[in-house]
């Protein structure tokens, strides 16, 4: 049977919060079948568990936020979709992650440096079948119209792809690739995706800062764009970077499920806020999806019984 999988080992990362600047230590560890992944804040006087699902989601402005019962006002943990995107990457299923602060570190502002932690513990086959969500029917969400129009749609899939196209009409993006598209079967989430980092315009750091956003944010871990170029040294790293770095939050976004996906993601425009009300559509709509597992490796979708390689 395809099996669940956690980590071997615990592994910790020290970084700073992109939005909150402050410092903040990861501790990831391995978690029984069918915990699903499991936030701890442990910096409280008495720590608070805030397991990833779609009704935890609290806030979706800049990054997903999760809180005990999706409660705005309780603790929470900010900026998880890099981390679950990771996650996702590598097939866990189960894991514990203590935090000390609110908000996950950016790292190098992509999932590479996350999935280099949790190879670097190992993953384990635990003893139960993985369960997937399958994708029984179309659902789509759409916003806005004209110029300001953006959907997302999950259909029926043998596997798992994402395609996503951007439009910023700004022309260091509109120089790169606008359209992308993603499939898990290729087994190559690690060189394709897992590198992208997140992007952000100066003319908006004013903004976010009086919001109290993006304090942690620099060149080390942002893509930085002025009004017409990138204005990191060292340039882009891949040529479609913004793109890919869009569905890499997707990814991630979706991972929020509590399970794996078997659907073909496909979007316009979308973000966090349009991922989170797709996953809670699809989940309101006890016909559109079922819960499955695979006894045989060759009933699955192509890439989905391998481990992905180490590094």
């Amino acid at each position: 049977m395809i099996q669940q999988r956690t980590l071997k080992s615990l592994t910790r990362a020290v970084g700073v919060g992109v939005h909150s600047g402050q410092k903040v230590e990861l501790t990831l560890r391995p978690a029984p079948p069918d915990t699903g992944i499991v936030f701890r804040r442990t910096d409280l006087p008495v720590p608070v568990d805030i397991p990833v699902r779609p009704d935890t989601v609290s806030d979706t402005r800049m990054a997903t936020t999760i809180s005990p019962d999706g409660d705005p006002g309780a603790p929470k943990v900010q900026t998880i979709e890099h981390l679950l995107s990771a996650c996702a990457g590598l097939g866990l299923d189960n894991v514990y992650i203590d935090i000390t602060a609110e908000e996950v570190p950016i790292l190098d502002g992509s999932a590479a440096s996350f999935v280099f932690l949790l190879q670097s513990a190992g993953i384990q086959l635990q003893n139960a079948p993985k369960r997937f969500l399958r994708v029984k029917k179309p659902v789509e969400l759409r916003e806005g119209e004209g110029a300001s129009l953006k959907w997302a749609r999950l259909e029926p899939y043998h596997g798992y792809k994402l395609s996503f196209e951007i439009e910023f009409h700004h022309p260091a993006l509109d120089a790169t690739g606008q359209r992308h598209e993603f499939d898990f079967g290729s087994g190559r989430y690690k060189t394709d995706i897992a590198r992208a980092r997140t992007f952000g315009f100066t003319k908006d750091v004013e903004m976010m800062r009086s919001r109290g956003l993006g304090l942690g944010g620099s060149m080390d871990n942002v893509i930085v764009v002025d009004e017409y170029r990138v204005l990191n040294a060292d340039g882009l790293r891949y040529d479609d970077e913004f793109v890919k770095h869009k569905i890499l939050d997707a990814i991630g976004d979706m991972h929020v499920a509590g399970k794996p996906l078997l659907a073909s993601y496909t979007a316009f425009k979308g973000g966090h806020a349009l991922n989170n009300k797709l996953l809670r559509k699809l989940l309101a709509d006890q016909s559109a999806y079922e819960i499955v597992s695979f006894e045989r490796e060759s009933d699955a979708p192509r890439g989905f019984a391998e481990l992905a390689p180490a590094w």
